[in-house]
């Protein structure tokens, strides 16, 4: 849990521990924030808050993505590296200075990773 405002699944650990070189990942956004999932399970979870809509952000940049609209999905294909890094992203504390300069640096090697524009199916 990273500051109540991200909820990170025991799955998530099982998912980057087999490394992949294609995972389709689901972003949700929903009423109580934003959720992403790989085959229904969940990853992670955002809250409806100032700090966890950021990281709904951050998280959604490095998978090469756009938030969806309320209601709505969007599908991202990324290696297990780049989730790695979304996850550990999800895990900073945004109200800490030092965490923005590892922000930058997870942003930029998950941009790395995808490569090409990244082409969700």
């Amino acid at each position: 849990m990273a500051d109540n405002h991200t909820t990170i699944s025991d799955y998530a650990e099982d998912l980057i521990s087999v490394p992949r070189a294609h995972l389709v990942l689901e972003m949700t956004q929903e009423k109580s924030g934003m959720k992403l999932k790989h085959q229904n399970q969940i990853i992670l979870e955002c809250s409806l808050t100032r700090d966890g809509m950021a990281a709904s952000n951050y998280i959604a940049k490095s998978l090469g993505i756009k938030i969806p609209a309320l209601g709505e999905s969007i599908n991202a294909r990324v290696s297990t590296g780049v989730l790695f890094r979304a996850i550990s992203i999800a895990s900073l504390d945004f109200n800490n200075d030092q965490s923005f300069l590892m922000l930058d640096r997870l942003l930029e090697e998950a941009e790395m990773q995808r490569g090409a524009p990244n082409e969700a199916s």
